[in-house]
């Protein structure tokens, strides 16, 4: 059971790693002409439909985060035996560029969606929505990725579990080093 629930932490890294790169690419100068909203600042009932920090700038950033993370576990599994022989899918198999699109778009996808619900609910930018800012873009590479690469029941409930646990400890080293204006 716990090599499952290990496992399944290991394999959304990629959906994790995703959800993290808007913030540093946001941080990134050269990539400030990408700073667009994905909503185009249109609104909905009179509140914005996402918000001006759901940019195409994240969503590139945390695509291309997607890929590279993929691609190293890929490599990784593929010339480290005691990896190869730990992980319960077959990584040469994997269409590697549509699981990494999946998690990717699926931890993003997430994450605008609970935004579209906290500005509905005049729910500032960055201000906490417990539990769904912890649990967005796991659910959301979850269903993503669920017709490509279907997991256990056990390994869901605790990348849920501890998806929830590694996303408060991530915004906490983020406030730390003053990457985030609050600790969760």
């Amino acid at each position: 059971m716990f090599h499952e629930i290990l496992f399944a932490l290991w394999f959304f890294l990629p959906a994790g790693f995703a959800n993290i790169a808007p913030i540093l690419a946001a941080h990134w100068s050269v990539l400030k002409p990408y700073d667009q909203p994905i909503d185009a600042g249109k609104k909905w009932r009179g509140k914005p439909i996402l918000g001006k920090n759901k940019t195409w700038r994240g969503f590139a950033a945390g695509w291309v985060m997607a890929v590279a993370v993929l691609g190293l576990q890929v490599f990784l599994v593929n010339n480290i035996d005691a990896l190869a022989n730990w992980s319960l899918i077959e990584y040469s198999e994997l269409p590697f560029l549509l699981v990494a699109t999946l998690q990717a778009f699926g931890a993003l996808t997430g994450d605008a969606v609970k935004s579209f619900f906290k500005r509905q609910k005049d729910i500032q930018s960055g201000k906490s929505w417990m539990p769904f800012d912890q649990l967005d873009y796991v659910l959301g590479a979850v269903l993503f990725t669920y017709a490509v690469v279907e997991l256990s029941v056990v390994s869901y409930a605790g990348l849920i579990v501890f998806g929830f646990l590694a996303h408060i400890a991530s915004t906490h080293v983020g406030y730390w080093l003053k990457l985030k204006d609050q600790p969760i």
